[in-house]
Formats: C-alpha cells, sequence, structure tokens
C-alpha cells in the first residue's frame, strides 16, 4: 500500500451539488476497490495559472489515500473522463514521509547528543556590542569645585 494525493481543478460554473456527488462517486470507489480516503479537502474556487479550456478559475479538490497502484490508475482514468474535471495531478507522498521520518529522527539525536553534553553550569555573560558604553568600576576623579567626601 501507498499514500498519494490527488489534487484535480473542477470547472467554476459546475454546481456545488454536483461537485459534492462527483467526490463522493470518487470516494466510493476507491473504498470498493480497497482503497483508504484520509483525507478530503475541499479548497473552493481559485484563480488559475492560465486559462484552462477558456477557465481562468476552477474549484480545487485534494484526496490523500492509502491505495495500490491500480486504484490510482483507476481514479486517474475517471478523472480523464469526467466533463467537470479541467485537470488534475497524482504525488506519491509514502516516500516523501518516510525520508522526513528519517530526517526528524536523526534531529532528534543530534539535540540529544547536544544535551547530554552540555555542562549544567551557568549561563555564561553576554558580551557587549561594539560600541556601547561599558559600565565599570573607576577610581573616584576629584573635580575642582566640589568638596571631597569624607
Amino acid at each position: 500500500m501507498r499514500i498519494y494525493e490527488e489534487l484535480f481543478i473542477i470547472k467554476p460554473d459546475a454546481p456545488e451539488e454536483e461537485v459534492d456527488k462527483f467526490v463522493e462517486q470518487l470516494r466510493t470507489q476507491l473504498t470498493t476497490a480497497g482503497a483508504t480516503v484520509d483525507k478530503v479537502e475541499k479548497w473552493g474556487k481559485r484563480r488559475l495559472a492560465y486559462k484552462v479550456d477558456k477557465y481562468r478559475e476552477g474549484s480545487y479538490v485534494l484526496f490523500q489515500i492509502t491505495c495500490e497502484p491500480q486504484g490510482v490508475k483507476e481514479l486517474e482514468r475517471r478523472l480523464r473522463v469526467s466533463d467537470v474535471v479541467l485537470k488534475y495531478l497524482t504525488v506519491r507522498i509514502d516516500e516523501t514521509l518516510k525520508r522526513l521520518e528519517k530526517r526528524k529522527k536523526d534531529r532528534d539525536k543530534r539535540a540529544a547528543k547536544r544535551a547530554a553534553a552540555a555542562p549544567a553550569s551557568p549561563a555564561p555573560a553576554q558580551p557587549m556590542a561594539p560600541g556601547a558604553p561599558q559600565h565599570t568600576e573607576a577610581a573616584p576623579v576629584a573635580m575642582p569645585g566640589v568638596p571631597k567626601e569624607a
């Protein structure tokens, strides 16, 4: 089983009921094929970067599914022959998720090593910025006309 993200753009003039019906059809088709639909997000209407079939905007829908490659093949076929879909994109993300998980583990190991190697001493004093006034103890200076304190 692999994890995929399927993003497709639906024509903006399609009624909301038709979009919901289409999304539900895709979901039932995937579940009957043995896939699990992990997430369905409707992003709403957004402006396209360029015209697609004379449309300047479209309704975006994102599916995150876990299935075999044959399930994705059937889903893409359905999106290709559908009249309401302008474009679609399928991305396999399980390899990326594995790579990110491995990076996170490595980062946690390095942080644990740094925490173990750091001595439990108080924090060092912060150095002064260049040009900042230095506050140090200085010997009193005798000023003319000012009486000395006893």
